[in-house]
C-alpha cells in the first residue's frame, strides 16, 4: 500500500499539537508534519500521458514512489479495462530507470520513448511494440548528447529529436547553473533538430547549427517541420524565439513569423497549408499561455534564413491572424485534429478548460470546464482523449473518453485522502476589474476560533493557480491554516490584456489586487485577521518580499527565490530577456523602472519576521538577492533567518530538500505568528 495511513493523516490531524507563538515549534508538530509529509510523497504521479493515434490504446509515465527520478512506463488497452497495464522498459532486467518523452508510431502500434537503461545516465532513444506482442525494446541512438522531444515522422520511417551534442546536462534555466570558469559562454550550447532513421539507426542533423530549437512539430507530409527557435543560448534568448519552417531532406530555412510577444506549441493543419500556435505575454519557458493564431503556410517558401554573425532576415512574412482575440481564457495546449477546427486547454477564471474554435476564427466553444488541473492527449478525432485530473482533494489519475464523459482508467491513489473544511473558488473587484482567487478552508476548529491564514502568491507573474493537488496546500489545511492563493493581473485565466495589465508596474496593481482579495477573504470567511501570514516563490517571493515593505497587515513571511532589487538583478541573473517585454527597457536606459519596484527601497518598513530561502546555483534568480534582502533585514534588527539549498537551481530537485522547505516554512509560522486571542470577551474594570 502506498499510503495507507494517509487518510488519519491529513484528514484527522490532531489539533493539540498545534501552536501558535513566538517561541520554537514543539517537536511532536514538527514529527507528525513530516510524517504526513512523507506520507503525501508516497502518491504516484503521472507525468505524461499518450494517447494511441486510432484510440485504442494508452500510454503514461508514471512516477515511482521513494525515489527521486526513476519512472515507469504503461501500455493499457482500451477495449479491455480488465486487464492489467503492462510495463514497457528499455531496461533488461527490468530494474527501475527514468523513462519518458513518449511518441506513438502512426499506425499505433510502436513507442519511441527516452531512457537511462543503457550505460551511464544519459537518455537515449529506444522503440518498443506496444501492441501486445511483445519483444525487448530497441535501443536506436548512442549519442553523446543531451535528448529530448523524440516524435514520428508521419511516414512511421524515422523519429525526429532535439539534441544537444557534447552536453552531460541540461537542465533548462529552472536547474543548478553550471559553474563557470575562464572565459565564460565562450560557445553556448545549441539544441538542433535531428532524424534517426529507424531502420538502420542512422542519425541525421537537419536544422542549421546556428540555431537554437525550442519545439517542433512535424507537417502531416512529412517535407518540413516548424519550429520555435532563437539564437544561442537558448536558456537565455526563448524570449525572442520566432517562428520557422525547416525543410526536413536539406535543413533550409524559412521565416514563417516574428512574434511580438513569446510563442509556443506550433501545431500544423491537417492539410499541412496553415500552422497554428500560441502568442502572449510569457515569463518562463513551458509554461504557455496566451491567444491562438494562425499563419498561412505556402507550398513554397522562397525566403530562406541564414544563420551567422551578419545573418539577414527577410522582412516579408505570411500575416498572422488572432482566432481568440478578446476571450477572456488563455489558451496553454494546443492541437488541430480536424480541417475545421482547433482544440485547445485553457485556464478559464481559474478553472481548467477545454475548448474550440473554427480555424478561420469565429466564437469560441466551451467542450468542457471543470474546478480542477487536467493534462490532456487528443485523438486525432478531436473528442476522444486522455486525460490526467487531480483537484485539491483528489490526487492525480488516468481518465480516457470523449471530451468531458471520460471514465476512470487508474486508480493509482485510491488510498490518498484529503480532507479539507471547504474549497471556494472567490472573486472580487480590484481597481475596477474583476479577479479571481482560490480559498480552502481547514477543518473547523470545534472552539469557533476563527483560522490563521497563509496567502500563497504564484510565480511568474504569467501563470495562474489552478484547483489542483498540492502537498503544501494539504499539509497547511491540515496544520489549521487557511490557504489564500490569489490570480492577480498579469495571471493567466482571464484573456490577454489581463495577463499584461503588470507591464512596467511589478508591485503596485498587482499587489493592491492581492490586497483587495485578501479584504473580500475576511469579510466573507472565518479567518483571523490577526494572524496573517504571506509566501511565494519567485515572482511571489518577489511580491512576499514586496509586501512586508508596505503594509504590516502579515505577520509573518516565507520569500523563496525572490527579487529584492531589480537593478541588481538585472546584471546578474542569466534570462535578462525576459524582462524586457515586462519594463518596456533595459536597467541602463530606464533606472527608474526598476528602482521603483524594488523591495530593498522599502525595506526600513518591514517589522514582519522574514524568512528567506534560495537554491544555491539558481540563474533565474541568483542567491545573490535573498542575501540582500536578508542582511538588510538583520542590520535593520528584523527577525530573519537565510536559508541556501546546496546545488539547487531555481526549482528544488533534491527530495530532502523539498522536503525541508516545506516543512520549514510551517515552522516558521507556527512560530511568529501571534499567539490565538482567547474567544472570551474582555471584561472592563470598573471607572474609579
Amino acid at each position: 500500500m502506498r499510503a495507507a495511513s494517509l487518510a488519519v493523516a491529513v484528514g484527522c490531524w490532531v489539533w493539540g499539537a498545534l501552536a501558535f507563538g513566538a517561541g520554537p515549534t514543539p517537536a511532536p508538530v514538527r514529527v507528525e508534519a513530516s510524517a504526513t509529509y512523507d506520507a503525501l510523497q508516497r502518491l504516484v504521479r503521472i507525468r505524461e500521458v499518450a494517447l494511441s493515434p486510432d484510440g485504442t490504446r494508452v500510454a503514461w509515465v508514471e512516477s515511482v514512489p521513494g525515489t527521486a527520478e526513476a519512472a515507469r512506463l504503461q501500455v493499457r488497452e482500451l477495449a479491455h479495462p480488465e486487464r492489467a497495464p503492462v510495463r514497457v522498459t528499455a531496461s533488461k532486467d527490468g530494474a527501475q530507470c527514468a523513462e519518458g518523452s513518449l511518441s506513438w508510431s502512426p499506425d499505433g502500434r510502436q513507442l519511441a520513448f527516452l531512457s537511462t537503461a543503457g550505460e551511464g545516465r544519459a537518455k537515449q532513444l529506444y522503440m518498443a511494440d506496444a501492441s501486445g506482442t511483445g519483444g525487448p525494446a530497441r535501443r536506436l541512438t548512442t549519442v553523446k548528447g543531451v535528448l529530448a522531444s523524440p516524435k514520428w515522422s508521419p511516414d512511421g520511417k524515422s523519429v525526429g529529436l532535439l539534441v544537444i551534442e557534447g552536453a552531460e546536462d541540461a537542465l533548462g534555466p529552472r536547474g543548478p547553473a553550471a559553474r563557470e570558469t575562464g572565459v565564460v559562454q565562450a560557445s553556448p550550447p545549441v539544441k538542433r533538430f535531428a532524424v534517426v532513421t529507424v531502420e538502420d539507426t542512422r542519425l541525421r542533423w537537419v536544422s542549421p547549427a546556428g540555431l537554437f530549437i525550442h519545439e517542433y512539430a512535424w507537417s502531416p507530409d512529412g517535407a518540413r517541420v516548424a519550429v520555435t527557435a532563437s539564437k544561442p543560448p537558448g536558456d537565455a534568448n526563448w524570449w525572442s524565439a520566432r517562428v520557422y519552417a525547416v525543410e526536413a531532406g536539406t535543413g533550409e530555412t524559412s521565416l514563417l513569423h516574428t512574434p511580438r510577444w513569446q510563442v509556443a506549441e506550433p501545431a500544423w493543419s491537417p492539410d499541412g497549408q496553415q500552422l497554428a500556435f500560441i502568442e502572449g505575454l510569457m515569463s518562463d519557458e513551458g509554461n504557455t499561455g496566451g491567444d491562438v493564431l494562425v499563419v498561412s503556410v505556402p507550398e513554397r517558401l522562397a525566403a530562406k534564413v541564414r544563420f551567422g554573425e551578419k545573418a539577414e532576415l527577410p522582412t516579408k512574412v505570411p500575416p498572422a491572424r488572432n482566432v481568440t482575440e478578446g476571450l477572456k481564457a488563455t489558451a496553454t495546449d494546443l492541437f488541430w485534429p480536424t480541417a475545421e477546427r482547433l482544440v485547445f486547454v485553457a485556464q478559464a477564471q481559474g478553472e481548467a478548460a477545454l475548448m474550440a474554435v473554427a480555424s478561420g476564427g469565429g466564437e469560441v466553444k466551451s467542450l468542457w470546464k471543470g474546478p480542477e488541473h487536467v493534462k490532456v492527449s487528443l485523438g486525432k478525432d478531436g473528442v476522444t482523449s486522455a486525460v490526467v485530473r487531480d483537484a485539491i482533494t483528489q490526487a492525480p489519475e488516468l481518465w480516457t473518453g470523449p471530451v468531458g464523459a471520460w471514465k476512470q482508467v487508474t486508480r493509482l491513489n485510491s488510498d490518498v485522502r484529503v480532507t479539507v473544511g471547504d474549497v471556494r473558488s472567490v472573486t472580487w473587484t480590484s481597481d475596477g476589474q474583476p479577479v479571481q482567487g482560490w480559498l480552502v478552508l481547514p477543518v473547523p476548529d470545534a472552539s469557533g476560533r476563527k483560522a490563521p491564514m497563509v496567502t500563497v502568491v504564484h510565480g511568474g507573474p504569467a501563470a495562474g493557480v489552478l484547483p489542483g493537488f498540492n502537498p503544501q496546500t494539504a499539509l497547511f489545511t491540515a496544520r489549521g491554516y487557511a490557504v489564500f492563493m490569489p490570480n492577480p493581473r498579469g495571471s493567466y485565466g482571464q484573456g490577454e490584456a489581463f495577463v499584461q495589465a503588470n507591464r512596467r508596474d511589478f508591485g503596485f496593481g498587482d499587489f493592491n489586487d492581492v490586497l483587495a482579495g485578501l479584504d473580500a477573504v475576511l469579510a466573507s470567511a472565518p479567518v483571523d485577521p490577526a494572524r496573517q501570514g504571506i509566501t511565494g516563490w519567485s515572482y511571489g517571493g518577489f511580491l512576499t518580499m514586496w509586501a512586508v515593505t508596505r503594509t504590516q497587515r502579515f505577520q509573518a513571511a516565507v520569500a523563496g527565490a525572490g527579487i529584492a532589487n531589480w537593478q541588481s538583478y538585472y546584471g546578474t541573473n542569466h534570462i535578462d530577456s525576459w524582462m524586457l517585454p515586462y519594463f518596456g527597457a533595459t536597467v541602463y536606459d530606464e533606472p527608474e523602472v526598476y528602482t521603483r519596484s524594488s523591495p530593498i527601497n522599502g525595506v526600513k518598513q518591514v517589522k514582519a519576521p522574514t524568512l528567506v530561502l534560495h537554491g544555491e546555483r539558481d540563474l533565474e534568480v541568483p542567491a545573490s538577492q535573498g542575501y540582500e534582502f536578508h542582511k538588510a533585514l538583520k542590520t535593520l534588527g528584523v527577525k530573519t533567518q537565510l536559508v541556501i539549498y546546496a546545488d539547487e537551481g531555481h526549482s528544488l530537485r533534491k527530495p530532502e530538500h523539498q522536503k525541508d522547505r516545506l516543512l520549514r516554512t510551517l515552522d516558521w509560522f507556527d512560530a511568529n505568528l501571534p499567539a490565538v486571542t482567547e474567544s472570551k470577551p474582555k471584561v472592563r474594570a470598573p471607572a474609579r
